[in-house]
């Protein structure tokens, strides 16, 4: 038989029950604990001090948060308005992901930032279709976008969908939120995927789901009727749209945490039978986008989001089971994103190392200064695999430029005998000679 994953917070219909009200708890116990976490009752009352009262500090914990408690727009199905608060180390950490945004985390250069960051894109496609259970290994998956191979199987129809995902959330980021622009990337999304009765860009029509932890039929979650669907996402469409930047002095919502809240929405709602959770994390990446959170779309929350699913859920249902209370979902994607920004750190160091490294090796070459930033990436490859094929489509996919212009940059590769040329079929293929170190120190003008 099903059964709620956590222990229910104890209730506390008021602030004015004399049994629980003790002033000494009010001055111990914060929204936040000593270390800046924000806790459900089921973590939080394992950490109360010895001797004190678990309950009395929770009373004590929630009257703290009671007072920098901020209601929103959206409402929960018995019309319960949603709500958050955001305490000092949550605006500590949403600090950090604004000034990176404001610093540029990325070259500004477009064509050195397509250099540093080509593959980024295809891994938020791949770890978001395994974070919905797609099994395809990533070299598979890498190859067949790259490629264009097609899909052989539903899982690599996910990953393709996903890729297109990113794309189109890329081109619609100056739009406004609306049914349309959700039905298109659930359609985007889950094209070919008929999994729980789902039909590609368009509701559930049934009330039969249920979502558990699928290990023990624990539940997490029972969505609003669809009945209701229509409606309830005109709502958040008109949350989304509205101006929440503070500049008449009054509503303001950091766009950080709006993104958030979209996400958590469009979850909560769970207004398709398949595919909520990639609609869902779409919806956060172009409302980033839309913000001037450009570095977003080199971002992989997914794969973060995969290693722990567990937490995942769990962030959605202390935020469903404590008063409507977001803020457990807003820490939790908060901390997701900054280690997803601490890994791109990381990527963008490595990937500037192995830059330097062809442009020491091209220093005392004739050819220093005759190749751009994707043939000096694709000679870096070369280097490190003598024989290995590239192809024009190839190219063109992993530096988002056309395939005239890969083709070009391969045969001026071709032209100093870097690259051999060749044939399989009907494709040309480019490959990678031996001895290429020698060969880029001795090279001389062709023309």
């Amino acid at each position: 038989m099903a059964k709620n994953i956590v222990e229910k917070a104890p209730f506390i219909f008021n602030f004015n029950n004399t049994e629980l009200l003790d002033f000494k708890y009010l001055q111990k116990y914060k929204e936040i604990d000593s270390k800046g976490r924000y806790l459900y009752w089921s973590e939080f009352k394992w950490r109360v001090k010895d001797g004190d009262d678990e309950k009395k500090a929770w009373f004590a914990t929630k009257w703290a948060r009671s007072n920098i408690l901020k209601s929103i727009s959206l409402k929960d199905k018995f019309g319960n308005a949603f709500n958050y608060c955001v305490p000092d180390s949550l605006n500590a950490k949403l600090f950090k992901i604004t000034n990176l945004a404001g610093q540029g985390i990325v070259p500004s250069d477009s064509i050195k930032s397509r250099f540093l960051i080509s593959s980024l894109v295809i891994e938020e496609a791949i770890s978001s279709s395994q974070l919905e259970g797609a099994s395809t290994t990533r070299k598979v998956a890498k190859e067949m976008l790259t490629l264009q191979k097609k899909p052989k199987t539903e899982d690599e129809e996910m990953i393709i969908n996903n890729y297109l995902l990113m794309k189109e959330i890329k081109r619609v980021k100056s739009q406004e939120l609306s049914i349309d622009m959700i039905l298109n990337f659930h359609k985007i999304a889950t094209r070919g995927n008929n999994s729980n009765g789902n039909i590609a860009g368009e509701f559930r029509v049934s009330d039969d789901i249920i979502i558990s932890d699928g290990l023990d039929d624990n539940i997490l979650h029972q969505p609003p009727s669809y009945k209701d669907i229509a409606k309830r996402l005109q709502k958040l469409c008109d949350f989304a749209n509205s101006d929440h930047t503070g500049e008449d002095g009054a509503n303001f919502i950091h766009p950080v945490i709006k993104a958030i809240i979209l996400h958590f929405a469009i979850g909560y709602e769970h207004p398709f039978a398949d595919g909520n959770g990639r609609t869902a994390r779409a919806i956060f990446y172009w409302y980033m986008l839309k913000n001037g959170f450009y570095y977003f779309e080199y971002i992989s929350i997914s794969k973060l989001l995969k290693e722990a699913p567990k937490q995942y859920g769990l962030s959605y249902l202390y935020s469903e089971i404590d008063d409507n209370d977001l803020t457990y979902f807003i820490y939790y994607q908060v901390d997701i994103i900054l280690r997803a920004i601490d890994e791109l750190l990381a990527y963008l160091q490595k990937k500037s190392i192995e830059f330097e490294e062809i442009e020491e090796l091209l220093k005392n070459s004739f050819l220093k200064n005759r190749f751009n930033f994707q043939q000096k990436d694709i000679l870096k490859k070369a280097i490190k695999s003598p024989g290995k094929v590239f192809t024009a489509n190839e190219i063109a996919i992993e530096y988002d430029i056309s395939a005239n212009s890969a083709r070009k940059y391969l045969n001026e590769l071709v032209k100093y005998k870097l690259l051999i040329a060749g044939k399989d079929g009907r494709l040309i293929t480019y490959i990678a000679s031996n001895n290429l170190r020698e060969k880029l120190y001795l090279a001389k003008d062709v023309n």
